[in-house]
């Protein structure tokens, strides 16, 4: 999985009900792209994650 400041990290729902979490990857930590991230919520809560299986990382639209 790779990523760039401004993509956006989807973590989808494991439950029946619970939505996807959508955030914001505001800082890329691992070399090349790669996890981890810090991300910030839409709510401007931040934090560092390293996704599992269950996410997929979205590109802005524009980038090479």
């Amino acid at each position: 999985m790779k990523a760039s400041k401004g993509d956006r990290l989807v973590t989808h729902g494991r439950v029946v009900g619970k939505h996807d979490r959508v955030v914001e990857i505001v800082e890329v930590l691992g070399p090349e792209g790669t996890p981890p991230f810090r991300v910030r919520a839409e709510d401007g809560h931040e934090t560092i994650m390293s996704p599992g299986p269950d996410s997929m990382v979205e590109h802005r639209k524009g980038k090479d």
